[in-house]
């Protein structure tokens, strides 16, 4: 019976249903217990599909209590069938597709299927070999930044810190490093970078592993990074595809169904999907698919998002592999677009092999699915003598591994790079040898229990849930993305050790919120505050009383306050910003292992900031409006819903639509040396046709006639200043029309100049045919739209110098 009912549901058609799980919550859950139970009945020799099978069939019988899903149906067009990989997006992907599909021309029917998901092993994933071909098991290992959990390797800074930095080079230079290091320990799939979530909600709790709520910030992020990575050898998985913009209720639970992200054609391509254009662009071997629903269909299967778009419109040649236990059905995942099911067999196995044999899923798609896996690893030609997987539990005896090199010196430079002053009162900052200096607050110092989960710096899922801030020196936030640092510089080693240099004093104290010893003769008393956050819970404020108050009291007793904000995300500071004794503000991110010796580069002028705020900072939390917090909805709705009403006004778009002045606004950042903006030149340069060429065909990334230059904008920077130091130039773009569904202006480019006192330099930006364009739902591709387009270059999002305008007719 039990047999019987699990093949019958299972092979079900792939209608385009709005959930696509078998059963309501109730049996899910009932399986998701028996997926944790597998080893325990594996050992009295029953079979996981055994398991599998009986605990469906019980709960198909007391799982009839859930509302009906079918109003939800067809919210989510439908897009069959799957696109077969073929290679044509560059000579590469030819040969690698060629020679993936003659090896699984060899392949029996299990074989395929043992590929397409997840087997015990070293890594977080590993994909089922076929020794008699030479096909090895696959290590899939996070995260976005480092290896989690292995000693000798490198913590990095996370991504919303990397895309601080404004740097395009920092940021190549950064996937390199990090995809160096995934090799040298044989992991083949890196899992990152992200873009998703893209950081819509300002208190989402995983908003920290991205880079931006900006997708052409975001966007750039994702191609470096995917190019770095891919430089080294290993598969860069750019992940979560698609909407996943909260953790609450991300997935389904006792509750019901996960949330599904409401959104319109127009906002999926211009915001979400755009960032990761550019990673496909760059060659991307893989996209993880995301646990939450997408207009009422799980995004693991679904066929818009996976066939339609990511597939079909996109031409995406490698494979989707789902989040960790994100798939949520069989046939009907199999014939949306998944590829591959981690960590297990999840409802595949056995059952797929059944569905393949009796029609319900093609031969074809089978082997597009093995064909898709096989190429990618031949494109990063991992054939050719990869190392094995060299990836030890902390209580397994193992000679060192030691990937590390000299990343610490560029995760130096980054975590300065992405270090942001915002607050600079006659000139505080830099420091100049100092004499007497106090250090307050919690984030100054180490925590002094770091690893009761030995995975994760400061603790893992079992204690985190909740936090908002760290006990100790913030490097890293919560998760999967979580880093495993080989040590951790703080800012009090930092400070100390340049004050022993300098001869001085130094006083601290890093618990007391009201510290009770006056030093009257200090130089300056500096302030370290954090805000923490973390996968599987969003925050719940961008603000923190205990270090509001702490930042007050020694401001009221110390007249050269500075503070230091080590974020994992938006922090509001309206609570003391204006103190006439807080005289500089530094946000200084998530800077990754030499956390200490980064900041006291910028703090003693070594290194002059250049980094700017990849988000706006609003002067009350009620200012991000509807985005403030994750979409709650009723406590017991089983199909809860989050509508995505504000479509492309996110962060300053939104501040810009509706006039509310922000306290900093998205790309502002402070130096310590002034620059001046002069000759603005726009001249359009390419082919300005309405629409893309429809005769050209569809690469990886999309249309090609997307990424070719239809204008070039130029500017001279100068440094007026006293000091050398780098600008971020800006470009930010306005369609015409007045249209009120689009933006004011947006972000079409940035340069990062490093200037000398006195130097001038041209900033040149490079506008693409997908830059200037919107989606049009009618035509359903990416329209040039004519008339006049407003161009500004700046130095943030509200500091605009210069002003003009591009005619395209």
């Amino acid at each position: 019976m039990g047999v019987l009912l699990n093949l019958v549901y299972d092979l079900l058609p792939p209608l385009e249903q709005p959930q696509w799980s078998l059963f309501p919550p109730s049996a899910r859950l009932v399986e998701q217990f028996a997926i944790g139970l597998k080893d325990v009945f594996e050992s009295f020799g029953t079979t996981s599909s055994m398991i599998h099978a009986g605990l469906l069939a019980l709960a198909a019988v007391g799982g009839g209590n859930a509302p009906s899903e079918v109003p939800y149906y067809g919210r989510s067009p439908a897009v069959y069938p799957c696109p077969v990989a073929n290679g044509t997006s560059s000579a590469r992907w030819a040969t690698s597709s060629k020679n993936a599909r003659d090896l699984v021309s060899k392949m029996t029917v299990d074989e395929m299927v043992n590929m397409t998901h997840g087997w015990p092993g070293l890594c977080v994933g590993n994909t089922g070999a076929v020794p008699r071909l030479g096909i090895p098991s696959l290590c899939f290992y996070d995260g976005p930044d480092g290896l989690r959990g292995q000693e000798f390797a490198s913590a990095f800074p996370a991504g919303i810190h990397l895309a601080a930095t404004f740097d395009k080079d920092l940021m190549h230079q950064y996937g390199r490093a990090l995809g160096d290091e995934f090799h040298g320990r044989g992991v083949n799939v890196a899992l990152g970078p992200v873009a998703g979530p893209l950081g819509r909600i300002a208190r989402g709790g995983r908003n920290w592993e991205g880079l931006s709520n900006d997708p052409y910030l975001a966007g750039v992020g994702m191609g470096a990074l995917t190019r770095g990575i891919q430089d080294a050898g290993v598969i860069a998985t750019p992940k979560h595809w698609l909407l996943n913009e909260q953790e609450f209720r991300r997935r389904w639970s006792s509750m019901g169904d996960a949330i599904s992200s409401n959104v319109d054609d127009r906002t999926l391509h211009e915001l979400y999907a755009f960032p990761f254009m550019n990673a496909l662009r760059e060659g991307a071997g893989a996209i993880m698919c995301s646990y939450q629903r997408a207009n009422h269909s799980y995004a693991c299967q679904n066929s818009k998002l996976l066939n339609g778009i990511l597939k079909t419109e996109l031409g995406f040649e490698g494979f989707v592999v789902s989040d960790w236990d994100g798939q949520m059905s069989g046939v009907a995942s199999a014939n949306a677009g998944l590829d591959l099911t981690m960590p297990n067999a999840g409802f595949w196995g056995a059952n797929l092999s059944e569905a393949v044999r009796n029609g319900s899923v093609t031969h074809d798609r089978l082997a597009d699915m093995a064909t898709r896996i096989l190429a990618s690893w031949y494109y990063l030609h991992q054939e050719k003598d990869y190392p094995p997987p060299a990836i030890f539990p902390n209580d397994q005896p193992h000679p060192p591994v030691d990937v590390q090199a000299d990343h610490a010196s560029l995760i130096r430079q980054i975590g300065a790079a992405g270090t942001v002053l915002v607050k600079n009162v006659n000139h505080t900052l830099p420091l100049v040898r100092p004499r007497f200096l106090c250090i307050y607050g919690y984030d100054a110092t180490l925590k002094p229990v770091p690893w009761t989960n030995p995975d994760r710096y400061g603790g893992g899922y079992e204690v985190n849930f909740g936090w908002e801030t760290f006990n100790g020196t913030l490097i890293t936030a919560g998760g999967s993305g979580s880093t495993t640092p080989p040590y951790v510089i703080s800012p009090f080693h930092a400070i100390q050790e340049r004050v022993i240099r300098d001869k001085g004093v130094l006083r601290w104290d890093f618990y007391s919120q009201d510290p009770a010893t006056p030093y009257v003769n200090t130089d300056a008393c500096l302030v370290f505050i954090n805000a923490y956050a973390g996968e599987s819970f969003d925050r719940t404020s961008l603000t923190d009383d205990f270090s509001d108050k702490l930042v007050t009291n020694v401001a009221n007793m110390c007249h050269n306050t500075i503070v230091v904000i080590h974020s994992a995300g938006i922090r509001v500071v309206d609570a003391w910003i204006d103190h006439p004794n807080v005289t500089a503000v530094v946000f200084a991110g998530l800077p990754g292992q030499e956390s200490g010796h980064s900041l006291v580069d910028v703090l003693y002028g070594d290194v002059n900031p250049s980094g700017r705020l990849p988000y706006t900072v609003a002067r009350r939390e009620e200012d991000y409006g509807r985005v403030l917090n994750s979409t709650v909805g009723e406590v017991h709705e089983y199909f809860p819903e989050d509508e995505f009403e504000e479509g492309l006004f996110l962060d300053y778009r939104a501040f810009d639509r509706d006039g509310v002045q922000p306290r900093f606004e998205f790309g502002f950042g402070l130096s310590y040396t002034a620059f001046q903006y002069e000759a603005l030149d726009v001249r359009v340069s390419g082919d300005t046709a309405e629409f893309p060429d429809p005769e050209v065909g569809i690469v990886q990334g999309g249309h090609p006639e997307l990424w070719e230059v239809v204008a070039v904008v130029r500017c001279v920077v100068e440094n007026a200043g006293d000091r050398e130091g780098a600008e971020v130039a800006q470009l930010y773009v306005g369609g015409p029309g007045g249209d009120s569904d689009s933006p004011v202006r947006q972000l079409r480019g940035f340069v990062k100049l490093e200037l000398d006192k006195g130097e001038k330099k041209e900033a040149v930006f490079e506008l693409t045919r997908r830059d200037l364009s919107v989606w049009d739902v009618v035509a359903q591709q990416w329209r040039l739209r004519r008339g006049e387009y407003g161009v500004w270059v700046g130095a943030s999002s509200r500091d605009l110098r210069l002003s003009e305008s591009l005619s395209i007719y």
